[in-house]
């Protein structure tokens, strides 16, 4: 794509007002069967987490510390999705593919937010499901009312807190063009290569707060795995080894896919991003890990599919 319009070039002595977004792809032909497809993707992905947050809400068999934390995972993935893909829907039927600076610096900063919390989140989820599974005794007094909402307080504000870190961060950069964003959102990395400055001070910024959240948070949910493998190993029977690894095998998945997506993206070298469009990849954690999650814990878990019965059974009479 040529960019020959005297707003998309400007000189160095130029503050930048608005960012180009070359979006997922430069092919015209293109533009309206991916925009065919990302909506669709999209209306699921809304419909699927709307319906799981329905459901822990109205369904009393579900009021449990499990589907607590789901309705929170949804929600997340309901902002998260809603963050990115709407404005890249836009891009798709536009010829002028622009986002304001206030505009990229505050889809920067939100998406931050919830994908941060999100793997806090995902932590402490997989926390719940070692102790339901090593302590099922005492479940539900050490899992209680106020240390659920305390650990979902802890996921959403260290959310807003590390994203704040970065936005700050960010703002201290000059961006002065080219003013091509490679991505079809306001991401870390495309957003640091646009500075006129050396934002190395951001690059190790990054990696040491990631290092601390990422890295830890995953640390924290390999560890609770390892002793729930242990514990379900020592199971003799193996209906009970079936049902234990069922409580699981959902929230492993997603978890799964997003420290993947996450780890390549922002814990690869640097002389590694010519070689693998880091658009692809960060469609796994902004339009299918959203998607992927409803499916993944409604397919395979007998209670949300019992409480979807429920309710499509109430909602017929």
């Amino acid at each position: 794509m040529e960019m020959n319009e005297p707003h998309q070039v400007m000189e160095n002595c130029t503050s930048v007002t608005e960012f180009i977004l070359l979006g997922i792809s430069d092919l015209p032909e293109l533009q309206i069967p991916l925009f065919v497809i990302f909506l669709v993707i999209y209306l699921s992905t809304l419909l699927g987490n709307a319906t799981i947050i329905v459901l822990t809400r109205v369904d009393i068999y579900l009021q449990t510390p499990m589907y607590f934390f789901l309705t929170h995972l949804s929600i997340l993935d309901f902002c998260n999705s809603t963050v990115t893909v709407p404005k890249m829907l836009v891009g798709l039927l536009s010829e002028r593919k622009t986002i304001s600076f206030t505009g990229c610096i505050a889809q920067f900063s939100c998406f931050i937010f919830f994908a941060c919390s999100e793997c806090l989140l995902l932590s402490v989820m997989a926390y719940d499901r070692h102790v339901a599974i090593c302590h099922p005794l005492r479940y539900s007094v050490i899992m209680n009312g106020r240390v659920c909402t305390n650990l979902a307080v802890f996921s959403w504000g260290g959310g807003f807190l590390y994203s704040m870190l970065h936005t700050c961060a960010t703002l201290r950069l000059s961006f002065c063009g080219p003013v091509l964003i490679r991505h079809f959102f306001c991401d870390v990395p495309p957003l640091f290569a646009l500075s006129c400055i050396s934002p190395f001070i951001n690059v190790i910024l990054v990696f040491i707060s990631g290092s601390i959240v990422g890295l830890g948070s995953f640390i924290i949910t390999l560890l609770s795995y390892t002793r729930i493998i242990s514990s379900v190993l020592r199971i003799r029977s193996m209906l009970g080894k079936r049902k234990a690894f069922s409580t699981c095998a959902s929230h492993l998945t997603v978890v799964t896919f997003f420290y993947g997506a996450i780890i390549f993206i922002y814990f690869r070298p640097a002389t590694s991003y010519a070689l693998v469009d880091g658009r692809l990849v960060s469609m796994i954690y902004t339009v299918i890990t959203p998607l992927l999650n409803p499916l993944v814990y409604t397919l395979r878990n007998q209670e949300i599919k019992g409480a979807c019965n429920r309710l499509l059974r109430y909602m017929s009479h």
